[in-house]
């Protein structure tokens, strides 16, 4: 588009030199356009934030032609989309608030994004005992009937009732559990997808500023003048851009007050979600969904081969969304809420690793946090050709695809272009091999680079995929991967992750990029951020 946007506005120019009428009347009005929308904006689409939703629009927007950049304050993926429950689901007890919509387009993404990235993304089967005294076991078969069946369901399998007392998951489970559910999700690296759908956005031609911050925007006409600081070096900068998605998650009311001067702006619900990591409480690979006497519901999901996860928790959230961090009243409602369930009770000295993330929640008018629609709202501020701007409220990871679809064909009807919807079927990097071939990935990683451990190769192709093989190219040892930082983390890899994937800082090798910061111990770490630190200067 670009190209041709150039050539066009270069002809134009040079036949405005000649008195040649003729050809001066034939030039298209297009043409026209293109020149003079080419001398005065340099981007179609401005997206203000980096997580999930805005890196997915990005994404979007660019492969249908559009010139777009990105602006996020912090790393990719920093705050709420790195903070999940690592589920790809329909939302099981969404059912429960008639929220038959939502869940029905969130099953029907599950297979979708499975088959984009199936080196992040992996079919999960959950366990949900039944207990006395709380939803009966007829409801729950009903539930899960409708799960089975709104939403497209083709490769993952479906519902079936299993005897706790013979079969494994029973195993570390209090002997009062005899009789339960089995049924499929997905689990997702959920900052890696952030990642990832930046990368495509870029290898699109989108621009991806992190540590960028948007502190101004002001409209001429039909464009935005945009005001952004690096927040590394504090230089400003100013573009233009004919439309702005407000995808800031947490701070859409924020931007909306500091941005576009809509002080008493408010339309998100900040709910905080809290989760905790222990050592490993079980050897299978299913996750249980444990249902509570208070009417919500935990996880406790295996994790990263040595740990189990267990969240989420559901509160309102007063502060910064930035400095959420789960409270010791969280950290003991998780505890005892597992240990409800579990054979060994699980205790807070148990839990190794903690986080806490903000949804930003549109604003329903739900009593309680844990009733708060989970779906996204869209709203749409100025006209067509008067630069407008759309404000993303809500939304969950799951649904971020067709959020970006709808988005991105809103941007149609206001930019006037039109091209064919094309995220459905296209993969992400990484992602070009079956859903089913990631053991034949990973046995191909491990004859081309023997000198691998198996554990190494296995968590490198979780993370890269079939990117693993450009990331090793032509070592032949070990050695010839540089440094060893510890947990099998390389030179070579963190130079990958600085060189493709926005990486600055040691946490966003160790906590988005990977989880690494599990493993390695506090000097391995200190060690990795001085060597950062040292090779940056």
């Amino acid at each position: 588009m670009l190209q041709f946007q150039l050539s066009g506005a270069i002809l134009y120019f040079a036949l405005s030199l000649v008195d040649f009428p003729f050809f001066s009347f034939q030039l298209s009005m297009n043409v026209e356009l293109c020149f003079r929308e080419l001398l005065l904006v340099d981007y179609d689409v401005f997206v203000i934030g980096g997580g999930i939703n805005g890196c997915g629009i990005a994404r979007d927007a660019a492969g249908r032609g559009y010139s777009v950049a990105l602006c996020e304050m912090n790393d990719l993926g920093w705050a709420t989309s790195s903070s999940s429950t690592k589920l790809i689901h329909g939302g099981l007890r969404y059912l429960e608030h008639y929220e038959f919509l939502l869940v029905r387009k969130a099953l029907r993404e599950r297979e979708v994004l499975w088959a984009m990235a199936p080196h992040i993304i992996e079919p999960l089967r959950l366990i949900l005992p039944w207990q006395k005294g709380l939803r009966p076991a007829w409801l729950l078969r009903l539930g899960l009937f409708l799960y089975d069946h709104i939403g497209g369901r083709k490769k993952l399998p479906a519902t079936r009732t299993i005897n706790l007392d013979t079969h494994e998951t029973g195993k570390a489970l209090k002997p009062i559990f005899n009789k339960a559910f089995e049924f499929s999700d997905c689990w997702v690296d959920d900052s890696r997808l952030v990642v990832l759908n930046a990368r495509d956005a870029a290898n699109r031609g989108a621009e991806i500023m992190t540590r960028t911050r948007c502190i101004g925007a002001v409209k001429n006409a039909d464009h935005w003048r945009i005001t952004t600081r690096d927040l590394s070096g504090g230089e400003e900068k100013t573009v233009t851009a004919r439309l702005i998605v407000n995808a800031a998650g947490p701070w859409v009311d924020d931007v909306l007050a500091s941005t576009f001067g809509k002080n008493n702006a408010h339309n998100v619900r900040l709910v905080q979600g809290s989760h905790i990591v222990v050592k490993k409480l079980f050897e299978h690979d299913r996750c249980y969904f444990f249902q509570n006497r208070d009417g919500r519901i935990i996880f406790a999901i295996p994790y990263r081969d040595d740990y189990t996860l267990i969240g989420t928790t559901d509160r309102d959230y007063p502060g910064d969304p930035g400095e959420a961090k789960a409270s010791d009243e969280e950290i003991s409602y998780l505890c005892r809420c597992a240990s409800e369930y579990f054979k060994d009770p699980v205790v807070e000295d148990d839990v190794v690793w903690t986080y806490s993330g903000v949804r930003p929640l549109f604003d329903d008018g739900a009593s309680k946090a844990q009733e708060a629609t989970r779906d996204y709202v869209l709203r749409q501020d100025g006209e067509a050709g008067k630069a407008p701007v759309l404000n993303i409220f809500g939304g969950k990871i799951t649904t971020y695809r067709v959020l970006a679809e709808t988005v991105v064909e809103n941007i149609e009807d206001l930019l006037g272009k039109k091209n064919s919807a094309w995220t459905e079927t296209a993969k992400l990097p990484g992602g070009d091999f079956p859903v089913d071939g990631f053991d034949e990935l990973v046995a191909r990683i491990g004859r081309t680079f023997p000198f691998l451990t198996p554990q190494q190769t296995k968590r490198m192709c979780r993370a890269y995929g079939t990117d693993t093989a450009t990331m090793l190219s032509g070592a032949k040892s070990s050695e010839a991967l540089g440094r060893d930082f510890g947990g099998g983390l390389s030179e070579r890899e963190v130079n990958y992750l600085r060189a493709n994937e926005w990486a600055i800082t040691a946490d966003d090798i160790l906590w988005r990029r990977s989880k690494l910061g599990l493993k390695l111990t506090k000097d391995q770490q200190s060690s990795l951020a001085g060597w950062i630190e040292k090779t940056t200067r």
